[in-house]
């Protein structure tokens, strides 16, 4: 039978070891991407002269999407929250056509991204980055390399906004008002 005094140092040793592993996890949690900068110290990418296979065939070749507002969504068929908002980009891409151009960059190998496609059809162009396209993504802000992440760029090629996490329809509308 232990002590009040042996519990008490092992209940504040438990403690200790708790706070510890809490410290720790939540130093390695995804941080929010910084609005002003691209992430320190990384290597930029040069976002126009990447090419993208596509899903149905074909390429998507960003230096042709050079000059015009961009909607960039990385996204995945293994995220939940990535596969809850396509649906919203999907809408908000149709009904904003000509204002500004939105993309899909598939964090993911060619047969999942078209067997949900199959499943779930998206009016927009999907780009297959894989999973160097979190390279791509951390490049552009998103410093967690963490899924959905979106950013928005104006026609001079500025980021304008970013978002590490679900996007709402209305989070689209308010931005789209920014260009």
């Amino acid at each position: 039978m232990t002590s009040p005094t042996t519990r008490r140092v092992l209940l504040a040793g438990v403690g200790l070891l708790a706070a510890a592993g809490g410290a720790f996890l939540y130093g390695r949690r995804p941080q929010a991407p910084d609005p002003s900068a691209a992430a320190a110290g990384a290597e930029p990418i040069d976002l126009w002269g990447q090419r993208f296979p596509r899903p149905e065939g074909g390429e998507l070749v960003m230096a042709e999407l050079r000059g015009q507002p961009l909607l960039i969504n990385f996204w995945a068929t293994w995220c939940p929250p990535c596969i809850k908002e396509l649906p919203e980009f999907d809408r908000f891409a149709r009904s904003h056509a000509k204002q500004l151009r939105v993309i899909g960059l598939a964090i993911d190998s060619l047969a999942p991204v078209q067997d949900f496609l199959k499943k779930q059809p998206l009016g927009f162009a999907i780009g297959l980055a894989g999973f160097a396209g979190t390279d791509l993504a951390r490049s552009l802000g998103n410093s967690g390399g963490a899924l959905p992440f979106t950013v928005l760029l104006d026609a001079r090629g500025r980021v304008l906004e970013r978002k590490l996490g679900e996007t709402r329809l209305a989070d689209l509308e308010a931005w789209a008002r920014k260009l």
